[in-house]
């Protein structure tokens, strides 16, 4: 069983949510991101997200937009990346979602990524600018491997849509909170408990909740309405601001957030 499906069973029986933080690969480099995945770990994330850089991060803000710039200039590729979960395997075994654009994913080519993410430890991926009527080959052999493709959803996307994207996900559904781009917002959509309620209709996966997480107490409101909470963007700023100690405070603002849920 994927380590996805094991981590929301164990959730579930213990009636808890999960928390799902995201970094960007690479920022400020991969030692550290192999350092802050071990810290949030310890700090209680149950899966944790790891942006793969691109130069045209179209569905990120400001904040992962400057991380993701500052991990290409330290020469970060998928394949290295793919390096460090092989390190980061050796002492974890939290399961590790990629985000990436598919253009990376093309020039690694399908099988060779497919199957060096499943050699390193990835038990999934994420593809925002992936649309679900192009997504069978890829999804095809994930799936054959035993990796998971991660679908979105937004508010604005139509019960057809949503029916097509829950044949297509496997591990949990991502539901977009807003229409938009990543970034840390103080307000959340009111639309989240529609969007969720539409895309339980649809499948038994379950739903995590993404874009403008903020803060431990939002999160826990945001909570009520699905089965995990993912932040990302309040997290790189941490390590953008604070690079003598941003594996501590990241891991610090991690219990937190994980301490927020389980409340």
């Amino acid at each position: 069983m994927n380590r996805i499906d094991n981590c929301f069973a164990n959730l579930k029986e213990n009636g808890q949510k999960a928390f799902i933080p995201f970094v960007t690969a690479g920022d400020p480099d991969l030692g550290t991101t192999v350092e802050l995945v071990r810290a949030m770990t310890g700090a209680g994330a149950d899966i944790i997200e790891l942006g793969v850089p691109y130069s045209e991060p179209l569905a990120d803000g400001p904040v992962i937009q400057k991380a993701v710039q500052r991990s290409l200039e330290r020469g970060t590729t998928l394949a290295k990346i793919l390096e460090a979960v092989t390190i980061i395997r050796k002492t974890e075994q939290v399961p590790l979602v990629l985000m990436s654009y598919y253009n990376p994913i093309l020039q690694y080519g399908l099988d060779n990524f497919v199957q060096h993410a499943v050699e390193a430890g990835v038990d999934g991926v994420i593809v925002p600018d992936l649309p679900v009527e192009e997504c069978p080959p890829l999804f095809s052999r994930a799936l054959e491997k035993g990796l998971y493709l991660i679908q979105l959803v937004a508010p604005t996307t139509t019960e057809a849509r949503l029916k097509k994207i829950a044949r297509f996900s496997r591990g949990f559904i991502y539901c977009v909170s807003v229409t938009g781009v990543t970034g840390v917002r103080e307000e959340t959509n009111n639309q989240i408990a529609n969007l969720t309620s539409r895309v339980r209709q649809v499948t038994s996966l379950p739903v995590g909740i993404g874009f403008g997480v903020s803060a431990p107490a939002q999160a826990a409101q945001i909570a009520r309405h699905c089965d995990a909470v993912i932040a990302g963007s309040v997290l790189v700023k941490i390590i953008e601001n604070n690079s003598d100690n941003a594996v501590s405070m990241v891991a610090g603002l991690v219990a937190d957030f994980k301490s927020a849920l389980s409340g």
